[in-house]
């Protein structure tokens, strides 16, 4: 979903910021029980290595919370179970710092 469209719209129930690899950034919301990989206007996924920047271009949009997503790979690094969940999600307030 394009971020100029996602700035239309009421609200969104949630912001989730993932956390993929050390310091790299990317971003889908939840509308309606969905979720949605958020886009830029090219089509291509909103990313950065700056969260506070992510946060920046997101102030305009609406959400009832905002969540930074882990999810780790140390269980299948260290022999244990694959396919299973252990994705983190920490709520957060935006604080401005940008």
């Amino acid at each position: 979903m394009k971020l100029s469209k996602l700035e239309k719209y009421f609200y969104v129930d949630k912001i989730i910021y993932h956390s993929l690899d050390l310091a790299l950034y990317n971003v889908s919301v939840v509308i309606d029980g969905k979720e949605y990989m958020v886009t830029d206007e090219k089509g291509q996924r909103l990313k950065s290595h700056n969260f506070v920047a992510l946060q920046k271009k997101l102030k305009n949009v609406k959400a009832e919370l905002q969540v930074m997503r882990q999810l780790s790979a140390y269980d299948e690094m260290v022999g244990g179970p694959s396919k299973i969940n252990n994705e983190l999600e920490v709520p957060l307030g935006d604080n401005k710092l940008y």
